[in-house]
């Protein structure tokens, strides 16, 4: 019997690590990344063209997106594109919460409730007792 370093040469060696024939190894290697990465500055930012074409129509599917896009010679996966609206969404989203607590902390004259009550005990004792702030309010609500 020969060891593997005898048939290395031979197309009927098989690989020390899978066991497979040598010629059928390569193809279940790892693909490597073709291509040279963008400069920095340079290059097509996919998520950014993604964001344009939505400014442009914001009810456009991700089928007619794939394609306006292919024909500017860009490649995007519709996964991308649902990723993009998702975090569109989700910076909507954002943007309400602040504009309504804002608008909460605006109306309501202290954040701080209990600040609130003892501003209110304290009125009551201005006025003589909580009876006298309490008349004092239903004529102001009437």
């Amino acid at each position: 019997m020969t060891t593997p370093i005898a048939q290395a040469g031979t197309e009927t060696s098989k690989s020390a690590a899978s066991g497979k024939p040598a010629a059928k190894a390569a193809v279940y290697a790892k693909p490597v990344a073709k291509g040279k990465p963008a400069a920095k500055g340079k290059g097509t930012n996919r998520s950014q063209a993604i964001r344009d074409e939505l400014a442009k129509n914001p009810k456009a599917t991700s089928k007619e997106i794939i394609a306006s896009l292919k024909g500017k010679g860009i490649k995007v996966k519709s996964s991308l594109i649902y990723f993009v609206k998702a975090q569109q969404h989700k910076a909507k989203r954002t943007a309400k919460r602040a504009r309504v607590t804002a608008e909460v902390s605006r109306t309501t004259p202290t954040s701080n409730p209990l600040e609130l009550v003892l501003r209110v005990k304290g009125m009551a004792r201005e006025v003589g007792g909580v009876a006298n702030l309490k008349r004092l309010l239903d004529l102001l609500a009437e």
